[in-house]
């Protein structure tokens, strides 16, 4: 996983549960660059105004709207949904990008693929390690509180990863 990626290429679930829980600026603080592939924005527009990541995405455009003109067969044949197949797609094509997403199919493909890949909490873990956090708990706490699923298991191993 890169410390410092180049951008960050964004799926719908995180978007979701940072802009929920307003943590958005989690995702711009990580990299000078954030992309939500087409897909993944014509998803969560379809929520609706009143939708708070679809007002985020109208809101923010440091939230980046990328177009997809073709997928590869490697990605393809995870035979995943159309937002992880455009963030996985997008980059797996552009170097120094970092896959965000949540989704284990999608997290197996980047992985497969040898993508630099995080997920929610590790975008949460990360800020505490680069001291933009001074406590991960009650970030992952909101996180939960706002609909994000996190076992305490996973909730306890996350924090133990930052020595809280």
């Amino acid at each position: 996983m890169s410390e410092h990626p180049v951008r960050l290429v964004v799926n719908t679930s995180p978007l979701i549960h940072l802009a929920e829980a307003s943590l958005l600026h989690l995702l711009r603080e990580a990299a000078p660059t954030v992309w939500v592939p087409e897909p993944v924005a014509l998803e969560i527009r379809a929520y609706g105004n009143l939708d708070p990541t679809a007002r985020a995405l109208a809101a923010h455009d440091w939230l980046e709207v990328q177009p997809i003109r073709a997928i590869s067969a490697q990605v393809l044949a995870w035979d995943l949904g159309p937002g992880e197949t455009a963030v996985l797609e997008l980059a797996r094509t552009y170097p120094g990008s970092t896959a965000v997403i949540d989704d284990l199919a999608g997290r197996r493909c980047a992985e497969a693929l040898g993508l630099s890949l995080r997920g929610t909490v590790g975008l949460v873990l990360a800020a505490k390690q680069a001291g933009r956090l001074t406590a991960a708990r009650p970030v992952l706490e909101n996180l939960r509180d706002s609909g994000m699923y996190l076992s305490d298991a996973v909730l306890q191993r996350a924090l133990r990863r930052v020595g809280e």
